[in-house]
């Protein structure tokens, strides 16, 4: 089957694979765009159809274009690490480097994740003051610096501040002189108010069961973190760019790949806004982009010189789309799955002990692979392979479950974490109501029992929460989900891992998620 033909069948594909309201998709291979295609609709209500000019949520391949600014205005970041600790007032620890957060090693605690603890409501309005309040009360890391890797937003909307108050103008200026102008994105934009799209766009929730709605957001995104609205049009235009550029090694983009390391000298996944991987054997560059009701995908592999955008106004993986799309350029089938395995010895619930997170690891669930199990830890879950030699593995982030005689081992070379998991099922313990305080954040959680069902509702700087039910896990072990309205992705489920005195009576919390751990709430009650 030809190349064409291959692609084709993708295309007629993806509207059913990838079911919402409406699609783009781009292939450009070469420095050329072999396929330009949108179909469905913008807005679904007044019938506006979806083509390749139409703006989109870019959100978080935003994260890019601030550290191309970066590097450009300078080359020597350190300059910038006293800004950075000037925006950190309250913090005991010592603060991040700018590179830190270009790499989100920074170890800063997810201000998007934090705001669910002071009170935010999934569509809470979230702007400019609201960020500035979270960054600045921010008195403690998660992690030393350098060391790990942990996605925070606010490591780009800080840099984007710096970068405002360096220059005295907008990142609207900036980034519209510095690259959307040289590299022609003719109608990319800073799209801060994400109630409305100035060409009535919408992004949308749902499934075909239910029907689709548009999606309510509160967020106004001003700075580098996720707030660049484009067209695929203008995202062809940056992919034609990174092309032209692919000889220069001082170009934007070979400065934005170029290999990231760990203060240990592991190499990183990410950096400069990009995460590195390798998809069918080939080095690949790539961010995707989320909010309520939008997703997107870019990505770029320099050997092939191919380059893929995808983009949703819904909540469909454009990831998946794209990698549909690969596949198809290298004619590649989908493998059959492995032979039916059984379920292994050490399914059930952990604790991390690093992080403080729950582990929950189950046999996957109907419509799954045969031979996988599911990973609840990070955003996920994640489904990884069962192998013969009694592990699981997900080959493409190097994500691995592997028992051993000291017991099992939770690997993720993203992270650089390898940790040994601490078993933790068991009975649940039911004297958990209370009112609890964390210190750091000042914000509170009460925890109610309501005629046996138990819910959790926080409060802090930003209002009072609704509650939120807990499910029991283990012993002393809770999670309360993290809807996270200002972003698409909840951060996986918030773990509540209760301590007790030598009397055995509940003292306090442990709370964290994959993006906001280890903070303590002492029990006032």
């Amino acid at each position: 089957m030809s190349l064409t033909a291959r692609l084709d069948r993708v295309l007629q594909s993806l509207p059913q694979s990838y079911v919402g309201p409406g699609g783009a998709v781009a292939v450009l291979k070469d420095g050329k765009a072999i396929v330009r295609h949108a179909w469905g609709w913008a807005n679904a209500e007044r019938r506006i159809p979806f083509t390749p000019q139409t703006l989109f949520r870019i959100c978080s391949i935003t994260k890019q274009f601030t550290c191309g600014l970066m590097l450009d205005a300078f080359p020597d970041l350190s300059a910038l690490d006293a800004d950075v600790t000037a925006r950190l007032p309250l913090l005991k620890d010592k603060a991040p480097t700018a590179r830190q957060l270009c790499h989100n090693q920074s170890g800063l605690q997810d201000y998007w994740a934090v705001a669910m603890l002071h009170g935010a409501l999934a569509e809470t309005s979230f702007g400019n003051r609201e960020a500035a309040r979270l960054i600045a009360a921010t008195r403690a890391l998660q992690f030393t610096p350098g060391t790990r890797y942990s996605y925070a937003n606010q490591n780009f909307r800080i840099l984007s501040d710096i970068l405002e108050a360096r220059h005295g103008r907008s990142y609207a200026e900036l980034v519209r002189a510095g690259i959307f102008d040289p590299v022609g994105m003719d109608t990319a934009f800073i799209a801060a108010d994400t109630r409305a799209m100035p060409d009535g766009g919408e992004g949308y929730e749902g499934d075909v069961a239910s029907g689709f709605r548009p999606a309510v957001n509160g967020m106004f995104w001003a700075g580098g973190d996720a707030s660049i609205g484009a067209s695929l049009d203008d995202m062809i235009a940056w992919e034609t760019h990174i092309d032209a550029t692919r000889d220069d090694p001082d170009s934007l983009y070979q400065r934005l790949a170029a290999p990231v390391t760990f203060s240990d000298g592991a190499p990183a996944a990410y950096g400069f806004g990009l995460a590195r991987e390798t998809m069918f054997g080939r080095t690949t560059t790539r961010h995707g982009g989320a909010l309520r009701g939008w997703r997107s995908q870019r990505l770029h592999m320099p050997s092939e010189r191919l380059s893929v955008v995808v983009l949703f106004n819904h909540n469909a993986s454009p990831g998946d789309a794209a990698k549909e799309l690969i596949a198809a350029i290298f004619g590649i089938a989908q493998p059959e799955g492995p032979a039916e395995l059984p379920a292994p010895a050490w399914t059930g619930t952990y604790l991390e002990p690093e992080t403080g997170l729950s582990v929950r690891l189950s046999k996957s669930g109907p419509g799954s692979g045969p031979s996988t199990v599911l990973l609840r830890y990070a955003t996920g879950p994640d489904e990884l392979t069962l192998q013969a030699d009694g592990s699981a593995t997900q080959e493409e982030s190097g994500v691995r479950i592997r028992p051993s005689a000291e017991g099992l081992w939770l690997e993720r070379p993203q992270d650089n974490q390898r940790s040994l998991l601490v078993p933790n099922d068991g009975t649940a313990m039911l004297d958990i109501a209370g009112r609890y305080h964390c210190a750091d954040l000042g914000a509170e959680l009460s925890i109610i029992d309501a005629g046996g069902a138990f819910y959790g509702a926080c409060a802090g700087i930003l209002g009072d929460g609704r509650m939120e039910m807990l499910q029991p896990i283990g012993r002393d072990l809770w999670v309360m989900p993290c809807p996270r309205g200002v972003d698409h992705f909840p951060p996986g489920d918030w773990t509540l891992a209760f301590t007790r005195d030598t009397a055995n009576r509940v003292t306090g919390i442990e709370l964290g998620c994959w993006l906001a751990r280890r903070f303590i709430y002492g029990r006032e009650d």
